[in-house]
Formats: C-alpha cells, sequence, structure tokens
C-alpha cells in the first residue's frame, strides 16, 4: 500500500510539475527591458521565416503567421524553456507538403490536433528524459537533410514556377526543365538577391535584420520596376475566431501515421532547440516534459486559427538567446510584435515576391548545414560518418520519420556491437601466497576462476557462452561476476545454459560476487536455488575458490588428482586413464 501511495505522489508531482510556476515569472521584472528587445528581434526575423513556411508547407503565407502568433505565445508560457521560441518550422514544411496535397488544408490542422494530443501524452508520461539519447550524427546528418530539402523544395518559386506535387528530385528536375523550355529571370534573379544579401549581411554583422531587410528591399525594386513576380496576395488584417469546422472524426484513422511523424519531429526538434540554448547560456535548463506539454497544447489551439502544426525553432531560439533573452517574456513578445505586424502591415506584406521568401529559406537552409561539425563527424569513427551520411541521404530520398528511425536503427546497431565486444570472459589468476606452492599448482591446473566484465546482454550472449565453455581438464569453476554491468534476460539465459553444460560434463560452478540486480533474472529461471543449497554461492572469489578446495577434499578427489600429477608429471593424461 504504502509503495501505491508513493507511485500515485510521484505521479502527481510529475502532473503538477507541467504546469507554470511562479518562479517561471518571479525574474521577469529584473530583464525585461533585454527581454522586449530580444523579443523585437526576433520577431523582425520571424516575419520573412514565418511567411515563407506557410508557403513553402502549402497551406499559405497566413498559416505560417497565425502558428508564430499562436503556438510561440502558448509556447512561451507553458514550455519548459525559458529561451524557446516556436512557430513553423523547415523540417515541419518539409512533412506538410505531401499532406497538404493529398488532405488540404483541413486534414493538416486535423493532423496538428492530433499530433498535440500524442505530445501531451508524451509529457504525462515522463517520455522527454529519452530524447537526450539520439545520437550525434543522426542529429547532424538529419539537419543537413532537412536544410537540402528546403533548398530544393524552393526551385519552383524561386524560378518564377508553381509548386510541384511530385516526388522532392523529380519535382525539382521538372521544375528546372520547364524553366528551361521558358525561361524568366526576374524571379531567379530575385531569389538569388535575397539569399546572397542575408548570407553576406550574416557574415559582416550578426545584429542586423538581413532577411527582413532585404525582404523589403526586393519587394520595392520588383514593385517599381512592375517586374513579372508572383506575390503573396491579400493577408487577413485581423486573428481570426476560433473555428471547428474543419474537425472529421472519421478521417482520422487513416491520418494516424502521419500525426505520429508530426509528432516524433516536433518533440526531437523542440527538445534539440531547447538543449542548444541551454549550451549557449550558462544558468538556464530546460524541463523537457514540460516542454513537450507546452508545444502539445500549442499544436492543440492553433488548428483551431487555422494554423499549422508548429515546434521549437532552433534559428529563432539561437537569435533569441544571442540578443540578450533571459526569460519568457522575449519569445512572448515575439508573438506579440509579429500579431501588430499583420494587423498593422497587411497590406504592404501582400506584395512581398515569392521569390523574395524562397531566397531567404534558401539562405536559411544554406546556414542550417554546420560544415565543420559534419566535417569533424566524418573524421571521427568510420560508424559515425556512416550513420550521419546515411541519416542524410534517407532525409533527401526518404520521409523525415523513416530517416531518423533508419539513423537511430543503424546507431543502436554500431553501439551494440561496439558494447558486445567490450564483453570479457578472463581467466582469473589464483594468487599463489594463498597456498602451498604445490596446492597452488595443482588448483591451477583443476580449478579455474573466470572474471565476467561488461554488459552481459542479448548482443553479446552467444560470444559470451562460446568462451566459457571453451575450458577442459577442470574439476571446479568459478565464475566472478562482480565486474558485470548489467544483465538481461537473454544474457541471463545464456549463462544459466552455460552452467548446465558445465554441470553435465561433471565441472562444478561457483558464482561470486553476483549483485542483487543480477539475482533476479537468473532466480527467475531456476539456476540460483540449486546453487545455494549446494553452497556454491559467495560474496568473494577467495571464499569460493576455498569451498571448491574443500568439495574436491570430501569427494576424494583431490588425492586421486595429486596422484595422478604424481604419476604423470605436467603430461596430459589420455581418455582412457582419466577418472
Amino acid at each position: 500500500m504504502t509503495a501505491i501511495r508513493e507511485t500515485t505522489a510521484t505521479k502527481r508531482r510529475r502532473f503538477r510539475q507541467l504546469f507554470p510556476e511562479r518562479s517561471d515569472y518571479l525574474h521577469l521584472g529584473r530583464h525585461w527591458h533585454t527581454d522586449l528587445l530580444a523579443g523585437l528581434t526576433v520577431a523582425v526575423v520571424a516575419l520573412p521565416l514565418a511567411l515563407g513556411f506557410g508557403i513553402a508547407s502549402g497551406l499559405g503565407a497566413f498559416a505560417g503567421l497565425i502558428t508564430s502568433i499562436i503556438a510561440g505565445a502558448l509556447a512561451a508560457l507553458l514550455g519548459g524553456s525559458n529561451l524557446q521560441v516556436s512557430g513553423p518550422t523547415g523540417t515541419m514544411a518539409v512533412v506538410l507538403v505531401p499532406l497538404a496535397a493529398t488532405h488540404s488544408h483541413a486534414g493538416v490542422m486535423l493532423v496538428g490536433i492530433m499530433a498535440g494530443l500524442m505530445l501531451v501524452v508524451l509529457a504525462l508520461t515522463g517520455a522527454g528524459r529519452y530524447a537526450r539519447y539520439v545520437p550525434v550524427p543522426v542529429v547532424e546528418g538529419f539537419t543537413a537533410g532537412v536544410a537540402i530539402v528546403i533548398a530544393i523544395q524552393q526551385l519552383p518559386p524561386a524560378l518564377g514556377l508553381p509548386a510541384q506535387n511530385a516526388h522532392l528530385l523529380s519535382g525539382a528536375w521538372e521544375s528546372l526543365s520547364d524553366f528551361a523550355a521558358d525561361p524568366n529571370w526576374a524571379p531567379l534573379a530575385v531569389a538569388f538577391g535575397v539569399a546572397a544579401a542575408i548570407l553576406l549581411g550574416s557574415r559582416l554583422h550578426s545584429q542586423i535584420p538581413t532577411p527582413l531587410l532585404a525582404v523589403i528591399a526586393a519587394t520595392a525594386v520588383t514593385w517599381w520596376a512592375s517586374a513579372e513576380v508572383s506575390v503573396i496576395g491579400t493577408l487577413p488584417r485581423t486573428i481570426p475566431a476560433p473555428e471547428a469546422g474543419f474537425l472529421d472524426f472519421a478521417e482520422m484513422p487513416e491520418l494516424v501515421a502521419a500525426a505520429v511523424a508530426i509528432c516524433a519531429l516536433c518533440a526531437l526538434e523542440s527538445l534539440l532547440s531547447a538543449t542548444v540554448a541551454d549550451n549557449i547560456t550558462v544558468d538556464q535548463h530546460h524541463n523537457p516534459d514540460r516542454e513537450l506539454f507546452g508545444q502539445g497544447v500549442a499544436n492543440l489551439v492553433t488548428p483551431f486559427f487555422g494554423g499549422m502544426p508548429s515546434s521549437g525553432a532552433l534559428a529563432r531560439t539561437a537569435v533569441n538567446v544571442r540578443s540578450g533573452a533571459a526569460g519568457r517574456l522575449a519569445s512572448l513578445t515575439h508573438a506579440i510584435v509579429l500579431a501588430l505586424m499583420m494587423l498593422a502591415l497587411a497590406p504592404l506584406v501582400s506584395h512581398v515576391p515569392l521569390a523574395a521568401l524562397a531566397g531567404v529559406l534558401i539562405a536559411t537552409s544554406i546556414r542550417m548545414i554546420e560544415v565543420g561539425s559534419m566535417l569533424a563527424l566524418a573524421r571521427s569513427t568510420r560508424a559515425d560518418a556512416a550513420v550521419m551520411w546515411l541519416t542524410l541521404a534517407a532525409t533527401v530520398t526518404l520521409n523525415l520519420v523513416w530517416a531518423v528511425a533508419v539513423g537511430i536503427a543503424l546507431a543502436g546497431l554500431l553501439a551494440l556491437g561496439r558494447i558486445s565486444r567490450s564483453v570479457s570472459v578472463e581467466e582469473e589468476p589464483i594468487e599463489p601466497a594463498d597456498h602451498h606452492d604445490e596446492e597452488a599448482a595443482l588448483l591451477h591446473e583443476h580449478i579455474v576462476a573466470y572474471r565476467l566484465e561488461g554488459p552481459l546482454f542479448f548482443a553479446a550472449a552467444h560470444r559470451f557462452l562460446l568462451q566459457l565453455l571453451d575450458v577442459a581438464d577442470v574439476r571446479v569453476v568459478v565464475l566472478r561476476m562482480s565486474r558485470v554491468s548489467t544483465m538481461d534476460a537473454s544474457g541471463a539465459t545464456v549463462l544459466a545454459d552455460a552452467i548446465k553444460r558445465l554441470e553435465h560434463r561433471g565441472i562444478a560452478v561457483y558464482l561470486s560476487g553476483l549483485e542483487p540486480v543480477h539475482a533476479k533474472p537468473l532466480a527467475a529461471l531456476g539456476i540460483l536455488e540449486p546453487l545455494w543449497q549446494q553452497g556454491r554461492l559467495f560474496e568473494h572469489t577467495s571464499e569460493a575458490i576455498a569451498a571448491a578446495r574443500q568439495r574436491l577434499k570430501a569427494d576424494g578427489l583431490l588425492e586421486q588428482l595429486e596422484a595422478e600429477t604424481a604419476r604423470f608429471g605436467t603430461g596430459a593424461e589420455t581418455e582412457a586413464e582419466r577418472p
């Protein structure tokens, strides 16, 4: 009953930790001026990105903008990071393109709600802590692959062509073929100019909002020159009232896979972004479960306003931190400023060329690729390099969820291989000082002590069995278990099988230093009870060896072995002469 009460209390405490506390807002007044300035800076950077990712997803510029406002505000209030900035991201846009083409805007919003529910469930079950186990090569390969996908997806608007609904690579080839047949250089010049300005500006002065300035300049030039370029078009000047007409419960079953993909990507990207924010600062530490909860609520609410699925945005979060943000007020200010921009600047934003936003996203994709980190991983080990390149290739050629799954699976297999090779079964020398010289020589020939070291689990079990059974001309085997770090059911089964096989050959097995946590799976297999009844379980190896010698004496084998040793010396006995 006490254990049940403790478990219930733990669950209640975990549930309470998912909601904001007074400590989250006690220091808002201390840094309000730097937070307001950082929020304004992030909003200026986020405006072209929100519009661009909305269009890139196939849902339109307004979907990206309203998502930055609603999801950005909710995640800022409820999330587990004080510095996280949330909104539409390139990763989400990549996933949503085929979904929007097959299920329309209503299907995407329904998927957003389903993914939000899944994120809340993950938060309630404490799954956030497992995100740190995603290997770095998977993250690097995935990020670089997403960057390539974003850049390829921007080819149609950069060339002044409609978006392609075909496969990524085939659609890009069709766009290039259509452009070659009937080139329109104005959109390409706009996209190239904006991308070049952003990349050069970020190198010269990182604090200047180069993306916004480049988009403003491109809009002004194309409007003055009456260039033949497609523009965003009319945007609403008010935040719409919540509306639930898109809810279609009958359509949910066929959208489960897409919702799982959105949930996984949101969790991975948000927790990765929050971790990066912690690493940039000194005194910030995010709560992963609360971050999942905040992102889940944001994705639950945003679709009712016409928004798209969202997550933590790594680039905007980094800008937030580098702009001096110290608390949640900065990310909340970012959402409020974007709302004011939409209310006041909608008529001007409607003239922004789509090619200019394509240039923003192309520049963003180039900046997403950390060349130094990728080269370091490529030079580190063959396994890390293989995981990174395979994840990158899978991201470009497959969908993003499969890419992460393939990368994690390969990394896991390689890690299991390394761990299994670290398991050793080595003969333990018996100290001559503990016995007379002639007894020590006898023990060396007929009592063998083996030290098991490392994890004894399914990946190493077969190798362990082969090593352990490769013994000959012994009467007793002492297994020293104190250095076994972990043991799963497979390892316990193989160990039990090895003990039975040795016993069947007439070799008595003694165990020493067995940890209680490792004794449990062996006891479940019924292997410990006989050993305990026969007095073969000991805390120390020396005690096990002494008990083995006593057993040999009691069975009369010691004198017989001494006689055989005296008779044959060190030579090997024949099978017929062996008792």
